[in-house]
């Protein structure tokens, strides 16, 4: 059956990913992306999805009442990816988190539930059960985030919660583990150090290099956002991982090695305020219920992934000599670290 689906924030690395899983996977549905084109959102990232008729690009910012009641005009799904999303700039200005990801999930919310659309999944991230010391977290976990990022994550979470419990809306969230793959934007850990070792200059390392994340390969990632949003549990959060804990600094130590590059371009910096020691996830009830798994082999999405990057130099130089966001993140970056 034929479907009109609204990828809020669809430009961006996750979201454009999705676009594009979802145009090959469903010959039958109509794909529009509503995004504002923040620093984070490229036209670029749609090129393959700009030569479908299926397909519609929007721009327009969630935070925008009159700009998303339009683009939610005949859309049956709605998955809503638009978000800052970059806790070092949560740390530096809280603001754009606060307003996108809270209040633009409230106006995403409230637009849905006056148009009536049959589902909506959210996209949060696991950031916001704080810190796992032992253990992985459960869905019902309670959320103890610890950046202004993870708290505005958190904040949407609970008023995605509310808005099922009170006006029982078909509303799901998805809990991810760090996202990595092609064309993620050069301030997120690997596709930072990846274009900074291409060009020799040193990565920055947090702490010492201890702090350990679970790595899920956005194609993973894209999959589990299509069985939770066509089979999942109205009013459930799903948590998806890859099932890869590994420290940041053994990541980076395969990023050089895959480029051929010496250890010596590792630089330790002073830890960021608030740095969560480790992130890990159950995902018993998405592989349980819904038959998920992952399946990517971690070294070789990671290879294929740096790969990319080599292959395509224009995408990446043009964000670090053009764009000046990404000059002020990794100046504020070393001014903070000393």
């Amino acid at each position: 059956m034929s479907k009109r689906v609204l990828v809020t924030g669809g430009a961006g690395f996750i979201g454009s990913h999705f676009v594009d899983y979802l145009l090959q996977t469903y010959p039958d549905y109509q794909v529009v992306v509503l995004d504002a084109l923040t620093y984070a959102g490229r036209l670029e990232n749609l090129a393959e999805a700009q030569k479908s008729p299926r397909f519609q690009f929007i721009k327009g910012d969630v935070r925008d009442r009159e700009a998303v009641r339009d683009a939610l005009q005949g859309v049956h799904y709605v998955v809503h990816f638009a978000a800052e999303t970059h806790v070092d700039r949560s740390i530096l200005n809280p603001d754009a988190f606060i307003t996108t990801d809270v209040y633009g999930t409230y106006v995403m919310l409230e637009s849905a539930r006056e148009l009536g659309v049959e589902r909506f999944v959210h996209v949060s991230t696991d950031e916001v059960y704080g810190s796992a010391e032992a253990g992985e977290f459960h869905e019902d976990a309670p959320l103890r985030p610890n950046s202004p990022y993870s708290a505005s994550k958190a904040g949407a979470d609970l008023l995605v919660r509310a808005y099922y419990q009170t006006y029982h809306l078909p509303l799901l969230t998805v809990r991810p583990s760090n996202t990595f793959g092609p064309r993620q934007y050069p301030e997120k850990l690997i596709p930072f150090f990846v274009t900074r070792a291409l060009n020799d200059q040193s990565l920055p390392l947090y702490g010492d290099g201890q702090q350990v994340r679970d790595w899920l390969y956005v194609g993973d990632h894209v999959r589990a956002i299509d069985r939770v949003l066509h089979h999942g549990q109205g009013g459930k959060a799903y948590n998806i991982a890859g099932g890869n804990e590994r420290t940041n600094i053994e990541i980076t130590r395969k990023i050089l090695h895959l480029l051929g590059k010496p250890e010596t371009l590792i630089q330790f910096v002073a830890d960021r305020p608030g740095h969560d020691r480790r992130y890990a996830l159950d995902t018993t009830r998405i592989q349980g219920e819904l038959g998920w798994r992952p399946e990517a082999n971690f070294d070789q999405a990671l290879t294929q992934t740096v790969q990319w990057y080599v292959d395509n130099p224009t995408w990446w130089q043009t964000i670090l000599h053009e764009q000046a966001e990404y000059r002020d993140f990794v100046a504020r970056w070393y001014n903070r670290s000393g």
